[in-house]
């Protein structure tokens, strides 16, 4: 199947909490937020700059999934990582060497979890 990822689901206890963590902590940008005329409120965010987009659903909502994992690819794994932490980003593994890339991997306020790669050029 040829295509892209475009949007991927996350599970948060709180909309604005997540917002607030997504855009401000890890630098996100918020891309839609809109409230339908039934109640549903669409909230995404998503790198500077790219077309993917986290959509930040309530707990307990209609459709509700499991906690997410998502993989980032940066440039550089630890840099990248210190400037998470200085922001009160909680690692639940530090970079670390693989023999395919650097790896780290930390988790939102609500149990997602994200890994950030820097791969090699064996791995790439």
């Amino acid at each position: 199947m040829d295509g892209k990822i475009t949007h991927f689901n996350l599970v948060v206890k709180s909309q604005d909490a997540a917002l607030e963590f997504y855009t401000k902590k890890v630098g996100f940008e918020k891309k839609s937020d809109v409230t339908s005329p039934e109640g549903y409120r669409w909230v995404t965010v998503g790198p500077r700059g790219q077309e993917l987009e986290l959509v930040l659903t309530q707990a307990g909502a209609k459709d509700t999934v499991k906690p997410a994992f998502v993989t980032m690819q940066v440039d550089d794994c630890r840099s990248a990582a210190e400037e998470l932490m200085a922001r009160g980003v909680q690692f639940t593994q530090e970079p670390e060497e693989n023999p395919w890339a650097v790896s780290a991997i930390f988790a939102d306020p609500d149990g997602n979890h994200f890994q950030m790669n820097q791969y090699n050029q064996r791995g790439a």
